[in-house]
């Protein structure tokens, strides 16, 4: 299904957001986020079963690592479109200043 002429797409918010989750750097800068964040909780978490007093649990080791993933995605998503509404709304503003202005100068 495409999102082109007169029709709406039913939820570009969210193709906007899958593009920037999935592109721009995201998934890099999440993944290190990640990665740093991940083992310092691993080790607070799993403390034990990392110096072998107890068995490692790698259900909650994989989570450990995927909840700030995906906590640095979202942030970064709700930046980004945040940033865009922000652009999109000053450009509109400029066009409509530029309108008024153009309006005044000619009165014919």
């Amino acid at each position: 299904m495409s999102c082109s002429g007169s029709l709406r797409c039913p939820f570009p918010k969210f193709r906007e957001a899958c593009q920037l989750a999935l592109g721009y750097g995201t998934p890099r800068r999440a993944a290190r986020l990640a990665a740093v964040v991940g083992t310092l909780l691993v080790l607070i978490n799993q403390w034990e079963a990392v110096v072998a007093a107890a068995s490692m649990d790698w259900m909650k080791v994989a989570l450990t690592y995927c909840v700030p993933y995906m906590v640095s995605t979202y942030t970064s998503v709700s930046k980004d479109l945040y940033l865009r509404r922000e652009a999109e709304a000053a450009e509109q503003s400029v066009h409509e200043e530029a309108q008024k202005t153009r309006f005044q100068e000619d009165p014919s």
